[in-house]
């Protein structure tokens, strides 16, 4: 059954990819600063790298979309201590297990239309279309009917029971979009969030201003925000050190003990992202799973964790469920325990009895994602693996990856949310090629019960698909999760406000900069 939809948006096709495929995707205002701390005192936050898109229907990496959650907001999103709230939609009913009714609070686009049933429908609409590129596409495809009731009511229909469907509307990958920007100019969509553009210095910085039509009384605290772009992780944290900056985001491993001691800063860890090997299965040595598996007992995950993480993370299953979801199952961490003699017996019979020469892709740009690999690499020689490092910087990664041009990458997921339906975006096959899942991999047993625990609305009947799921993987890895690291944020003591969300949702705490302020 194909997505059906109760109403028309009246864009064309290539309006639609358009709007998608911008570069551009935020409208500017008028700038009233650059970057001197006068009208109000500004919030400037480090970031680890310059957005290389902007559209608000594309993933291309935490920087990027902590910079568009604040001119771009959904349906729902987190309160500071994970648990799901509403955003635009002021509230909500379960009608039966495949139907949802929104009502939206009273809100503005920085257009100063009013946001309305038919914006969302359209932004919908659009993520879910066919020639859609929107990461959320297939998140989307999954409704069955969505209609405008009145202005201020949403109904959706979905083709199936959806465990995460609420979550899944927090990601900041689903945000509404004024239909009427769209219609005017669909590479300029126009938000709602907390603060508007006023100029950017490409590649350096981005400068924004409070919206004041928001509509949260009293938010966004800080009259001002600029990000700064410091892709060097030392030259970052120097900022934070010498008062350039207030806050900084991916704070590196080894500068977090030096930080919680320094007199003026504070540290906000939580136990985050989730590590991982990831596999080309359409090309090169690992189309067999087995050589994947042995990948997976060769290495060395406590060398990650003392050597790559300075001790500050912990060992994870063979799929990225957070510890802090109840369907994840502490046994699970000895499933790949380190056995070179297993590992050694899977490439003998794979045909690789003294190893072979192969790529890791990861990045220099990231220590998190650097330190990782290097360890991987030498762990990996233990078993006649010789793996050349590629590390460009993370925008050329997000290329070759996006491409499948690797044999072997290392990355960190975190899902959208500590619910593990995330996992199709993974792992699930028929999806767009990303540098966020594996290239080319297809199990038809993975994508049953992938499909299966997002359906299931028990909790006991979800534990056990999801341990099913984790025995069809172990057989056929596309990926293989290694530990969990901590991540963390950095801050002057003189911001308050700012909150570091738990778990996967860590990468989500952009939706917290709304509350900060300095002073």
């Amino acid at each position: 059954m194909q997505t059906r939809f109760n109403h028309r948006s009246g864009l064309s096709r290539r309006h639609l990819l358009a709007g998608l495929g911008s570069a551009a995707g935020l409208a500017l205002v008028a700038p009233t600063w650059r970057g001197a701390r006068a009208a109000g005192t500004p919030l400037r936050v480090g970031l680890s790298a310059y957005p290389s898109n902007f559209s608000p229907f594309a993933n291309v990496g935490t920087a990027a979309e902590t910079v568009k959650l604040q001119s771009f907001r959904g349906l729902m999103s987190y309160e500071p201590d994970g648990q799901l709230r509403g955003e635009l939609a002021e509230s909500w009913k379960q009608e039966d297990d495949t139907t949802v009714v929104f009502t939206l609070r009273p809100a503005k686009f920085h257009n100063g239309d009013p946001v309305t049933a038919d914006d969302v429908v359209f932004s919908f609409e659009t993520m879910g279309a066919e020639p859609s590129t929107a990461f959320m596409k297939p998140f989307f495809a999954s409704l069955a009917a969505i209609e405008a009731v009145d202005p201020k009511t949403v109904r959706i229909k979905l083709k199936a029971p959806d465990a995460a469907f609420l979550v899944g509307l927090a990601s900041y990958d689903a945000p509404v979009v004024s239909r009427r920007s769209m219609k005017e100019d669909a590479t300029k969509p126009v938000g709602a969030g907390p603060y508007q553009v006023t100029g950017m210095e490409r590649g350096t910085a981005i400068d924004l201003k409070a919206f004041d039509g928001f509509y949260r009384p009293g938010l966004p605290k800080s009259p001002l925000l600029r990000f700064v772009v410091y892709a060097d992780e030392s030259a970052r944290v120097a900022a934070l050190r010498s008062g350039d900056v207030d806050l900084i985001e991916y704070v590196p491993s080894p500068a977090m003990g030096a930080i919680e001691e320094d007199a003026n800063l504070a540290l906000d860890a939580v136990e985050g992202p989730a590590s991982l090997v990831m596999f080309n299965v359409k090309s090169g040595p690992f189309v067999d799973p087995r050589v994947r598996r042995a990948v997976g007992y060769a290495i060395d995950r406590q060398a990650i964790i003392d050597g790559a993480f300075s001790g500050r993370a912990a060992l994870s299953g063979p799929l990225p469920l957070s510890r802090a979801s109840p369907y994840f199952d502490p046994a699970s961490v000895d499933i790949f325990k380190r056995d070179l003699a297993k590992a050694k017996a899977l490439l003998a019979e794979a045909g690789y009895p003294n190893g072979f020469k192969t790529s890791i892709l990861a990045t220099s740009q990231y220590s998190v994602h650097r330190d990782p690999a290097i360890v991987i690499q030498r762990s990996l020689v233990d078993v006649g693996i010789q793996g050349e490092l590629n590390l460009p910087d993370w925008a050329t990664r997000v290329q070759l990856g996006n491409k499948g041009q690797y044999h072997m990458s290392v990355t960190a997921t975190s899902l959208d949310n500590n619910d593990p339906a995330g996992l199709d975006g993974v792992l699930g096959s028929g999806l767009p090629p990303a540098f966020s899942r594996p290239w080319g991999y297809v199990n038809a047993e993975v994508d049953r019960l992938v499909r299966a625990g997002r359906s299931t609305l028990d909790v006991d009947k979800r534990k056990a698909i999801y341990a099913d799921l984790e025995k069809a993987v172990v057989a056929d890895p596309g990926i293989i999760s290694l530990v969990f690291r901590h991540q963390a944020y950095a801050r002057r003591k003189a911001v308050s406000g700012f909150v570091n969300l738990p778990g996967f949702l860590t990468l989500t705490s952009g939706f917290a900069i709304e509350t900060a302020s300095v002073g």
